[in-house]
């Protein structure tokens, strides 16, 4: 590298500044990257999403029945129509008691698994697609398997096969609404269903935490364990735990085929909601044949 002198004190030469040729082509701008890739998933969220949510709320003012183009504005009578409906309210009250029930049960199981795996050193991926699998199952074909084979109410069932090596007698658990038992049975098949999902959410979230943390901790005196959950790793996870339970609040009050499988065949009650929603349905075809009778 050449020199130059300054009053006898050598000093290097500057660099030649390179000239950077401008990028052509489809790398060229990042704006038009964006709306490349995203456009098209924006596109359906549009037309699959909004829209309907838009006309649903539209039509909820019209007296629309068989048609999509209503005439007869009816503005807030349909709402308050169900909010005076006793099924209606009656299956609020079921679903927020699940969710009471689920949405806790399930962030705690989902983020006890994902502190397990996550300190795993050996066959973490192994672990992690176990507990991963049953999201891939059926909601309709977990709930027959909880009804007629863990929890059938008779001596061959898996649970009271596994009670009555302790002594205890045979539980109706889906038979009997008192004591109700039927609770555990629709709790433990959704706890099942979705708790590999949010595990994976949680070690997501793990994964991300500094090391450095920990090791700042450590260096101050903190054990490991309990203080360092509490006051790093609980923390670090607010926002990972904020979006698991607004996800499981929608999909607890979004539930329906595990109710409808576990108890349509009840001798002493129904699913929420399916007594008013046969109603509603006679109601409704019904209404449609005599239309039928009288055009006619």
């Amino acid at each position: 590298m050449s020199t130059t002198t300054t009053r006898g004190v050598a000093q290097p030469a500057p660099a030649k500044v390179s000239k950077t040729r401008p990028r052509r082509g489809l790398r060229a701008s990042s704006t038009f990257n964006f709306w490349l890739f995203t456009g098209p998933f924006l596109i359906g969220l549009v037309i699959f999403v909004f829209v309907p949510i838009g006309w649903s709320i539209w039509l909820s003012f019209f007296e629309a029945r068989f048609t999509v183009t209503p005439s007869e504005f009816v503005g807030l009578e349909n709402y308050k129509q169900i909010l005076s409906d006793q099924d209606f309210l009656n299956s609020l009250v079921t679903f927020t008691v699940f969710a009471a029930f689920i949405v806790p049960a399930t962030w705690a199981m989902s983020l006890g698994l994902a502190l397990l795996v996550n300190r795993l050193t050996f066959m973490r991926a192994f672990f992690r697609s176990v507990f991963f699998l049953p999201t891939a199952v059926s909601y309709v074909a977990a709930a027959l398997i909880w009804k007629m084979s863990i929890f059938n109410g008779v001596r061959f069932g898996l649970a009271n096969t596994v009670l009555s090596w302790f002594g205890i007698e045979n539980i109706a658990w889906l038979a009997n609404p008192d004591p109700p038992w039927y609770w555990l049975v629709i709790v433990t098949v959704r706890l099942w269903l979705q708790s590999g999902f949010y595990m994976i959410l949680f070690i997501a979230a793990l994964q991300n935490i500094p090391r450095e943390l920990y090791e700042a901790a450590a260096i101050d005196g903190a054990k490991p364990g309990w203080q360092t959950f509490r006051y790093i790793t609980l923390p670090q996870l607010r926002a990972t735990s904020t979006a698991v339970i607004l996800l499981l609040l929608v999909a607890a009050y979004q539930a329906f085929d595990e109710f409808f499988n576990l108890l349509s065949k009840a001798t002493w009650g129904q699913p929420p909601w399916s007594s008013c929603t046969r109603w509603r349905w006679a109601r409704t075809r019904t209404t449609a044949w005599a239309a039928r009778a009288r055009s006619s």
